[in-house]
């Protein structure tokens, strides 16, 4: 019989070496690393106090918008507060919520791109936990869900106008698919749980919509435009101008999504005003109402952004007697003096809002 006591002697000594040469590694990392941070924080104070505080104002200032943020959704509500059949509950959907309801309108989910885009994990989770977190609540407590889906199912379309039937034209791997991608899974669990469980779904297709108290600084066309039509600046369209949108005033769309609630309607049904213009038409029309000066300036076309895109109603027309009533220069003349107020309000409180471009949330770097 071989004896391994040499053997295992040799072993314990290789690990006793390894542990050694290991742990002079992490001391030498250590004092790298302490030197590196001494280095930088000599390096900072040497640079004068002028450095430290653009570094920490660098760090608050997304925290001062968040606040604004904050303060302008409380602003849009306020006028409710106090009224026998309103209650505010500050709650993510991507938690789970008790409560006891009879109707559940969805419609949570960031819906511009700049915003969607910044984080599109949290936009995945939105749509799609969010989504299963609310129709579990209707399934409890035996609630009629209505799903805030949106025109982006259609993607990049390859049939115009866009009828219901029509499966879209969507890039699942592209900047917009968190929210393309989101919303059409949300679509699936909601037809899932109708069939499973008997849970009763409405699904609105909801087109651009805009009006009074929204986000001015949000990054979509209409807010944008506004916004820089009034502040002088150059109205920035992405890309030659020839695509075109479809735009209804916001009055219309809850018309609409009450009209689609209290139905018999669970199919899918598209919400929007079927007057199309190219956004080059509608950036010289918004120019015209504001009575600006901007020039116009292209920049170089988004990604995945649609060429195309107007609603066929017809089935909200038939099922729901439904069609928008409030005019494109109407709307927008509400919507102007809106922001206008807006940006007096803002002024005497010595924050102006500025148009927000597309932003990508900064990850880690991996590779493949």
């Amino acid at each position: 019989m071989v004896s391994t006591a040499p053997l295992l002697r040799l072993l314990t000594a290789i690990d006793r070496r390894r542990m050694k040469l290991l742990m002079a590694l992490a001391l030498a990392a250590y004092v790298a690393s302490v030197w590196g941070n001494f280095i930088n924080m000599r390096s900072i104070q040497d640079n004068g106090d002028q450095k430290v505080e653009s570094k920490i104002e660098e760090a608050v200032a997304p925290l001062r918008e968040k606040i604004r943020d904050l303060e302008k959704r409380k602003r849009n509500v306020e006028h409710w507060i106090g009224h026998e059949n309103f209650e505010l509950i500050n709650h993510d959907v991507v938690e789970p919520l008790y409560v006891e309801v009879d109707q559940i309108y969805h419609l949570a989910s960031p819906a511009s791109p700049p915003n969607y885009m910044y984080n599109p994990i949290k936009t995945l989770k939105t749509n799609t936990i969010g989504t299963l977190n609310m129709l579990g609540l209707a399934k409890r407590v035996g609630a009629r869900l209505l799903l805030a889906s949106t025109s982006e199912v259609y993607g990049d379309p390859e049939v115009h106008p866009q009828n219901e039937d029509y499966w879209g034209h969507v890039n699942p791997i592209g900047p917009r698919a968190c929210y393309d991608e989101g919303k059409r899974v949300a679509e699936t669990m909601c037809y899932a749980y109708m069939k499973q469980e008997g849970v009763e779904v409405r699904v609105a297709r909801i087109f651009n919509t805009f009006g009074p108290r929204m986000h001015m600084n949000d990054g979509r066309v209409v807010s944008n435009f506004i916004l820089q039509a009034l502040q002088g600046e150059p109205l920035t369209v992405y890309g030659p101008g020839t695509q075109t949108r479809a735009f209804q005033y916001v009055s219309d769309l809850v018309n609409g999504l009450v009209a689609l609630m209290n139905s018999n309607v669970s199919s899918p049904v598209n919400l929007g005003n079927p007057e199309e213009h190219s956004i080059l038409e509608f950036a010289q029309l918004i120019k015209k109402l504001v009575g600006s000066g901007s020039e116009i300036q292209f920049l170089s076309e988004a990604q995945d952004d649609p060429q195309k895109r107007r609603p066929d109603i017809k089935k909200a027309k038939l099922l729901l007697g439904w069609e928008p009533v409030v005019p494109l220069e109407e709307g927008l003349n509400k919507a102007i003096h809106y922001f206008r107020k807006e940006l007096e309000y803002q002024a005497n409180n010595q924050y102006i809002p500025k148009p927000k471009p597309a932003r990508i949330k900064k990850g880690r770097t991996r590779h493949n």
